[in-house]
């Protein structure tokens, strides 16, 4: 096997097998929103079919055992499954049907199995036959590296082994959590959603059991004085314990109580989360805390949804991209976005009248060498800003680059005075020429793009200048090349000011800006606020180009 197929795939294929939900709060569809939103790829075989909602289930139907090993056997055939979890099973015979083909494919060498030993809907409907519980105890629990049991799976499991089960306080959740252990599985989780406990309650487990690790999450912690001024005592909080019983560790998740009946999935998405985060090559412990934080949040941000007992909200952890990513199609998103978000404004700057009378080579040269003088001036600030941006860079990788632009922009303002020489102008006339208020305002405007903004607020400010310049001189030379073109360029005075802008050094340059920021959108996503704010720079500062040309075509 090549070191490429060995490799954690960015996209993990994970399995449910569930039952479905038609409200999609729970089961199969709470499984695959969770898989998705934590960007692995979910595969799914069904178990049952219901007929539920937010108030509960009103039928149950039950898919054939045969049909079943069918559905798992297709997907595993064909899909490399990293992690596979179970919920609502129903009878006996799928049950054991789901236990042997497991067997039968993966003999040893199984991938995480994350098995939520689901019995009863949250209002009250059986979803797991009796008959089944020694199966599943039997069967699939030995082949489980970890249950998901909540304080009433619990308890029916126990007592079916007429082991100890009453789950009423941490002390209890201690003691159900090693017996359930004892079953079979590599480990426990076991949920305390409905035990009510507080900070004291912890307290005193971690006295009675020092060995006992406790993970908090959303409580203030040690070292965090100042935030209990301006938060709630966390000995008020009402707490949510959840207990991970591994064969030589235990582990103790706490967490505030959310007071919400968004709570319809969340054992479902609890162990998704889990086989999601065991599928990426977490630990137990790792992908529990990961797990539980997801589930909390998913409570926390659920909208409200039907007139029982509604949905998590699955979508929370989705990344909403303003900026999509580059693919082979389209390798520079960001740049396409900000030219079609401006594209009045781009275009009357590409399209300016200074740039067609430049390039039929009729500008009155009154017209040209003013701009010349005032870009000459201009340059100054954009030499400055690229400074600034040596100085928020943080490394020598992007110092260089930095330092190369800047050793362009010199390259550029020889060019500037190459040009005026030969027109009778001196450097001493530049040098003394008074800046025009367009100059000013542009150059106050990227100099203070880099002093209150940010380091990608500065590369918008400056990139569209680069890209501006680079656009134009392309638009020039693809009209130069049509039949019967209104390009002059034999004759033309303008020409090499067309050629340095269309060839390949300043091309080689645009090739670099482009490349620096849809790296930028890639390595730190905007949200959308974050790109409208790049977006209005990069329209500030074509209207500031504009501006430059339309400045100097106020001789004309």
């Amino acid at each position: 096997m090549s070191a490429q197929s060995k490799a954690r795939p960015i996209h993990p294929a994970v399995l449910t097998i569930a039952g479905s939900d038609s409200s999609g709060g729970a089961g199969i569809q709470a499984d695959l929103k969770t898989f998705t939103a934590l960007g692995c790829y979910g595969t799914s075989v069904i178990t049952a079919l219901t007929a539920q909602n937010t108030t509960g289930v009103q039928g149950v139907h039950a898919i054939p055992p045969e049909f079943v090993k069918q559905q798992l056997q297709s997907v595993l055939s064909d899909v490399e499954i990293k992690a596979i979890k179970t919920g609502m099973l129903c009878d006996a015979g799928i049950t054991h049907t789901i236990a042997e083909t497991l067997k039968a494919h993966y003999g040893a060498s199984a991938p995480p199995l994350v098995c939520d030993p689901v019995c009863v809907s949250t209002s009250g409907h059986t979803l797991l036959q009796r008959g089944a519980v020694e199966i599943v105890i039997s069967e699939l629990f030995p082949l489980a590296t970890v249950i998901t049991p909540n304080k009433s799976e619990a308890e029916l499991l126990l007592s079916h082994r007429g082991l100890p089960s009453r789950v009423e306080s941490l002390e209890d959740m201690l003691i159900a959590s090693r017996n359930l252990l004892s079953l079979g599985p590599k480990a426990v989780l076991l949920k305390g959603g409905h035990v009510t406990t507080c900070l004291a309650d912890v307290g005193r487990i971690s006295v009675s059991h020092p060995h006992v690790r406790v993970i908090r999450d959303g409580l203030i912690d040690e070292n965090m004085e100042i935030l209990q001024i301006a938060e709630q005592d966390p000995a008020l909080f009402v707490l949510v314990v959840d207990v991970l019983q591994e064969c030589d560790s235990i582990t103790m998740f706490i967490r505030p109580r959310v007071e919400s009946k968004s709570t319809h999935g969340t054992g479902c998405t609890l162990s998704s989360a889990l086989a999601s985060a065991l599928a990426r090559g977490k630990t137990i412990i790792e992908a529990t805390q990961a797990a539980t934080v997801y589930t909390h949040l998913g409570i926390e941000s659920a909208f409200p949804l039907g007139s029982g007992y509604g949905p998590l909200n699955h979508m929370h952890a989705i990344l909403v991209r303003s900026v999509p990513l580059p693919n082979e199609n389209i390798p520079h998103p960001l740049t396409r976005l900000l030219i079609q978000s401006t594209r009045d404004i781009w275009k009357a700057y590409v399209e300016h009248d200074f740039v067609k009378e430049l390039a039929k080579g009729t500008l009155p040269m009154e017209c040209f060498l003013r701009f010349i003088k005032q870009d000459y001036h201009y340059l100054k600030y954009y030499a400055r800003a690229y400074g600034m941006l040596a100085m928020k860079s943080s490394t020598f990788t992007a110092i260089h680059a930095t330092t190369q632009t800047i050793i362009s922009i010199l390259n550029e303002v020889s060019m500037q005075k190459t040009y005026c020489a030969q027109f009778g102008i001196s450097e001493e006339e530049l040098e003394a020429t008074a800046e025009s208020a367009a100059c000013t305002a542009y150059g106050a405007y990227i100099l203070d793009a880099g002093i209150q903004g940010d380091t990608p607020r500065l590369i918008m400010a400056l990139a569209a200048c680069l890209l501006g310049y680079g656009e134009v001189g392309l638009w020039l030379k693809k009209e130069a090349s049509k039949p019967n073109t209104w390009v002059k360029l034999e004759g033309n005075p303008y020409s090499k000011w067309i050629d340095d802008y269309s060839g390949d050094a300043y091309q080689s340059a645009v090739k670099i800006g482009l490349q620096t920021i849809e790296e930028l959108a890639v390595a730190d996503p905007p949200s959308p606020k974050r790109f409208e704010e790049w977006r209005s720079v990069w329209e500030q500062c074509t209207r500031l180009e504009k501006g430059f040309w339309d400045m100097a075509m106020s001789l004309c």
